[in-house]
């Protein structure tokens, strides 16, 4: 059920926007549960908009995928979202948190 929502909750994070490990696993009823949501990232990352997700310091984040961080800034600025030259995204800025 857990991994349904996550899939659920990712689908809705609208282009140009980011949100957070965290921010998933709340939306999806289990705050504490940022790691799993990175599972199924992992698990889905060819049917999601994974590069969407970033941790809760704004920073590109990315290990054990088969995508490195620099594919993922790619995939966020051709949506228009900027990224610093050291993975940063303002959260303030591009950060989506449900609805």
């Amino acid at each position: 059920m857990f991994r349904e929502q996550v899939i659920q909750i990712v689908k809705k994070i609208p282009t140009g926007k980011v949100s957070t490990y965290g921010t998933v696993a709340l939306l999806a009823g289990s705050p504490r549960a940022a790691r799993m949501v990175a599972g199924v990232l992992h698990q889905e990352e060819d049917s999601l908009p994974w590069q969407r997700i970033i941790n809760k310091h704004g920073y590109i984040s990315i290990r054990g995928c088969k995508y490195d961080k620099s594919f993922q800034k790619k995939l966020l600025e051709s949506e228009g979202i900027e990224v610093s030259k050291d993975f940063m995204v303002d959260l303030k800025k591009y950060g989506w948190w449900g609805s």
